[in-house]
């Protein structure tokens, strides 16, 4: 889906795990309201002069989904952006560095013969592309917060891959590799936000930062740039984004 943004439509915006957008909900304040459904908290407020809607999914595909197609029935909310860490497959990339997703597939999904390989069944696609005008602005106000506060971490936009499983061996990440060349990096929750974003006709887009290899040091990497740094880059990022969207 592709288009200009509309002025001061609800944004949604989702992440994983509490880190991930902790800032956020801090800065949304005493004000906002929290409505709880399917044990999910949706922190209804304003953030920057824009009404949002934040909630955590959890992790995995089947969480993601459900807390989006919620999101999407129970909120007037006209946009979504998913936020969180990602490993990266890529060899340019590098831990701190990020991503921007052009578009999303889910690795693990196999229906074959009956349907090609990571194709969804019955929608004849297997990669669900982000909006263009959000990641679009999202590329571009992430890419002046780390000019600024990056360290010299690297900007790219591209393929992201989503699986219900956490990389951390070589191995795996190379089978990932020779699958999909193209892709970034691997999360957990991406795909399934975007699959139900375009059933609803609803633009989303993903941002992710690295925080590991996808090898076997990541388990260890994850935990504490998750503390350290992804909160951090998160509420930055998303700080310049909605102070840009059309007023």
């Amino acid at each position: 889906m592709t288009g200009a943004i509309p002025s001061m439509a609800t944004l949604g915006i989702l992440a994983a795990l509490p880190d991930e957008i902790r800032d956020l909900l801090y800065e949304m304040g005493p004000a906002a309201s929290t409505r709880r459904i399917g044990m999910r908290d949706y922190h209804h407020g304003v953030l920057y002069g824009r009404p949002c809607v934040l909630a955590l999914t959890r992790i995995g595909k089947v969480a993601a989904a459900a807390t989006t197609a919620t999101l999407l029935r129970e909120f007037d909310v006209d946009r979504v952006v998913f936020t969180g860490v990602a490993g990266g497959l890529d060899a340019r990339l590098r831990v701190g560095d990020v991503v921007v997703g052009s578009a999303l597939v889910q690795h693990d999904l196999d229906a074959s013969p009956l349907f090609p390989r990571h194709e969804v069944p019955l929608l004849q696609t297997s990669r669900f592309p982000a909006d263009e005008a959000l990641a679009g602005l999202l590329h571009r106000c992430a890419g002046e917060f780390l000019a600024q506060h990056g360290g010299g971490a690297a900007l790219h936009r591209g393929l992201i891959a989503t699986g219900d499983r956490f990389v951390h061996e070589a191995g795996f990440a190379r089978e990932l590799r020779e699958a999909l060349p193209e892709a970034l990096c691997v999360e957990m929750e991406g795909a399934a936000v975007a699959q139900v974003c375009h059933e609803f006709g609803v633009p989303c887009a993903v941002l992710r930062t690295i925080s590991d290899c996808a090898d076997q040091d990541a388990p260890v990497d994850f935990a504490t740039f998750l503390r350290e740094v992804a909160s951090v880059y998160s509420a930055g990022i998303l700080r310049r984004f909605l102070a840009a969207l059309p007023a």
